[in-house]
């Protein structure tokens, strides 16, 4: 018997024979499917041994019910590491100027080492990764707050390459247990780096690379490029976060730069840019639809679909909700609604083409 990687591809192959379960009971019912008793008791057999054996090794979710009650898990999940680390910040902030020196520097060495093998106990207890997901969290944190602390007591410079450490440490763990919610919080900082070098690069204060919001387009594509220089042959769910975020920043920067010409580094003049950086908007979006269907990424086409509409429904506001009827205006753009459900739909009905 062939047994999925990790736990992901467990917990698929699961939703599949429920889904085949249910389709199966279907076409009995409508008198499509004729299948022996014998062989439908040889299928089950077989389907409950491999959920039996799913559920041993990976802890996965055996129904439906057992599905919801996982979901609202890593919502606590994520809701418990946001207030632990905040009650150690605190705690911290409360406390620490009242310890020496000396004391504050071994409680900051040996922090996020006592977490890290608090996640790797955990680990090893709990197969779902929940209390583990917490503890890392929690190692993340120290490791952020030891940079922090110790360059103020030794006077180091503030360096954008502390970004870079703290990526590098959240993807570390991330890519040794799987771990999504350090995955977001090591690519936002290596996003935070990218931006940051990008903007030293034109002759900024580090610090202020949120101020140009071109700093965060060139990011944002290393980001999405980043997945397919470094294959994923483990945890294959992983590049749509770099597709999340490094989408996310490229179209949030263009939206931005579309409405702020005088953000950029150019030295245009400002209408001239707007125009430019939200013509940019629309073709980035529809690269982005394109790419999504040819490589059968469904959410980078949704990203795209979704910030194609917001920003042509943000050039229509521009042309003509100062000299139209708000009646007219709203008229034409439920016209133009209809126009790109239809086509979505042409769209949609490509990517099931594709996919047979």
């Amino acid at each position: 018997m062939e047994h999925p990687p990790n736990r992901e591809q467990a917990q698929q192959r699961i939703d599949r024979i429920h889904a085949f379960q249910r389709e199966m009971a279907t076409l009995k019912s409508e008198g499509i499917l004729e299948i022996s008793q014998e062989d439908q008791d040889s299928i089950s057999q077989y389907h409950s041994l491999l959920i039996d054996d799913f559920s041993n090794r990976f802890d996965t979710d055996s129904s439906v019910i057992e599905k919801k009650l996982s979901w609202g898990m890593r919502i606590l999940t994520f809701l418990g590491g946001l207030a632990l680390c905040a009650s150690v910040f605190f705690f911290f902030y409360r406390f620490w100027g009242l310890i020496p020196t000396s004391v504050q520097i071994v409680i900051l060495i040996i922090a996020p080492l006592l977490a890290l093998l608090g996640m790797k106990f955990t680990a090893r207890k709990e197969k779902t990764l929940y209390y583990a997901t917490l503890a890392g969290l929690l190692a993340f944190l120290c490791f952020v707050m030891n940079l922090n602390v110790l360059g103020t007591i030794f006077n180091i410079t503030p360096s954008p390459k502390a970004f870079l450490v703290w990526g590098i440490m959240a993807l570390l763990v991330a890519y040794h247990l799987g771990l999504r919610l350090l995955l977001m919080a090591g690519l936002l900082c290596i996003l935070g780096y990218l931006s940051a070098t990008v903007g030293t690069f034109w002759g900024i204060y580090w610090l202020s690379f949120g101020e140009r919001p071109e700093n965060f387009i060139i990011a944002g594509a290393i980001m999405v490029a980043l997945p397919h220089i470094f294959k994923h042959q483990q945890y294959y769910n992983f590049p749509w976060f770099y597709h999340l975020l490094g989408l996310l920043s490229i179209f949030i920067a263009l939206l931005v730069m579309g409405h702020c010409g005088r953000c950029s580094y150019s030295l245009m003049e400002n209408d001239t840019l707007e125009i430019i950086y939200q013509t940019l908007g629309l073709v980035c979006a529809g690269i982005a639809i394109w790419m999504g269907i040819r490589f059968h990424y469904t959410g980078v086409t949704n990203i795209g679909a979704t910030f194609f509409t917001i920003f042509l429904y943000t050039k229509f506001f521009d042309w003509w909700w100062d000299f139209l009827p708000k009646y007219l205006f709203f008229f034409i753009l439920s016209v133009f609604s209809l126009g790109l459900l239809s086509v979505f739909k042409k769209m949609r009905s490509r990517l099931k083409e594709v996919g047979a």
